[in-house]
């Protein structure tokens, strides 16, 4: 993995406000990613990035991930054709986070159970006090099975 395009941590002062970037990975080497709409501004997924994937999303500007579960990269929508197309990319003000501002090719959804966003459902408290999710976010654009084959 080439680091050299990212500046070493420097002072509080140079990552809050500075002009460098200098993210800041987790024991793991990992960094959470917020992933947006560029247009209408909705969640459409949270992932990680190691420093590898950072850089090819920065040099492609196409979203790459690190994926936890296979321990490999992935590029967002190489299977499905939802390729994630970076118009923005920011860090927040101590650069242990970063967002990316997207727009979704293909039939322009972003989760793999087949939602526009992964965010389709909210936490309710249930009148006898339980809490449950509740649907929120939509209709389907795809099944699954059509992209991805039987589970």
């Amino acid at each position: 993995m080439d680091d050299t395009i990212f500046a070493e941590r420097g002072t509080k002062a140079e990552i809050e406000t500075g002009d460098r970037l200098q993210p800041k990975f987790d024991e793991d080497g990992l960094i959470v990613c917020v992933v947006t709409d560029a247009d209408d501004g909705a969640i459409l997924m949270v992932g990680y990035m190691n420093g590898e994937a950072l850089r090819r999303t920065i040099e492609t500007g196409e979203a790459w991930y690190w994926s936890r579960s296979r321990q490999s990269f992935w590029k967002k929508g190489e299977t499905s054709g939802q390729i994630q197309k970076v118009v923005e990319i920011r860090t927040d003000c101590d650069q242990d986070a970063i967002e990316l501002r997207v727009r979704v090719e293909g039939n322009g959804a972003t989760c793999h159970v087949g939602y526009r966003s992964c965010f389709f459902r909210k936490v309710e408290k249930r009148p006898d006090g339980s809490i449950g999710l509740v649907y929120a976010g939509g209709e389907r654009v795809y099944d699954p099975k059509d992209v991805y084959g039987e589970p």
